[in-house]
């Protein structure tokens, strides 16, 4: 059997793609590892009832509307190889699975490299978070602490103290900071501290202590934390799309990349910012390229 669309990731991109395309009468091979990125927080938030869902949750409620369409296969494994064929694309699973399909949808989304800080991921998705929009609103008027090396660290901070005036940034080491965005984050009360942090401390996954290279310490009770984002699943040298200079696929409007009959939607895209509905509402417009493009083509003069 060739189906009329792959899609390589089961998160929300993947998924709306799926029960769009589902709907649409549109065979389809939804193709997941079952790794969600979000699978160590508690809750998600933002994406309009359904917020505060669990994120294993959000899945099952989602896979249980899209497989109600028999048009949906779920293939529960992860790709490892993708090859141009006559007819489309030839998938190859890490369980040993084919599946052959005329369109392909790539939707595996990031993974997230976090700062190598003892402690770290005992706190992480519990006490320390990386995006104030998802989490911000449990953080509210607590001490928080946002450990960042990265460039846009003062636009997060910036972007924090809508949550909470009691915030102190750690540079870890880093001068990622211009001297003029250190004025304004003193002007408004922000503490930075520059020397590299150590460790994090604290009991249940709630966060008590920031640890410093050099034996100092301060007590915050949660905080955002600077993570590099790189792309779970890379097929650009089979297939011959563009990527932009942060590993993303180049897609325009609606999800089509520069190779023939390959799209992409969600993080994979770098469909920004990395929330659910955004992520949701990328897959669905992929999948109505999908279907467009699959229309014009068998409506072709014979």
């Amino acid at each position: 059997m060739i189906y009329d669309c792959a899609i390589v990731g089961g998160g929300p991109a993947g998924l709306n793609a799926a029960l769009v395309l589902g709907r649409a009468r549109r065979s389809v091979a939804l193709l997941d590892n079952n790794k969600p990125r979000n699978g160590v927080t508690h809750a998600s938030h933002g994406f309009i009832t359904r917020d505060g869902v669990q994120p294993a949750e959000f899945r099952r409620i989602a896979y249980e509307e899209v497989l109600s369409y028999p048009t949906v296969r779920h293939v529960p494994a992860e790709v490892n190889e993708i090859r141009r064929t006559e007819e489309g694309f030839d998938l190859r699973t890490s369980s040993g699975d084919q599946v052959l399909a005329h369109r392909l949808i790539l939707a595996a989304g990031l993974r997230e490299v976090l700062p190598d800080i003892e402690g770290l991921r005992d706190f992480y998705g519990k006490s320390l978070f990386n995006c104030p929009f998802c989490d911000g609103w449990e953080l509210r008027d607590q001490p928080l602490v946002l450990v960042s090396d990265h460039p846009h660290v003062f636009h997060t901070a910036k972007l924090l103290l809508n949550w909470s005036r009691d915030l102190v940034v750690c540079t870890n080491g880093r001068d990622t900071l211009a001297e003029d965005q250190r004025e304004l984050l003193a002007s408004r009360g922000i503490r930075i501290v520059d020397t590299p942090v150590s460790s994090f401390a604290g009991s249940d996954g709630m966060l008590e202590r920031v640890h410093f290279a050099d034996g100092t310490f301060i007590e915050r009770s949660g905080g955002l934390i600077g993570s590099a984002l790189l792309p779970n699943a890379m097929f650009d040298e089979a297939l011959g799309y563009q990527t932009s200079d942060n590993g993303g696929i180049e897609t325009n409007a609606w999800g089509r990349t520069t190779a023939e009959g390959v799209y992409a939607a969600g993080d994979s895209a770098y469909v920004m910012p990395s929330q659910l509905i955004y992520a949701a509402a990328s897959g669905s417009k992929a999948a109505m390229a999908v279907m467009a493009d699959l229309t014009d083509e068998e409506w072709r003069p014979l």
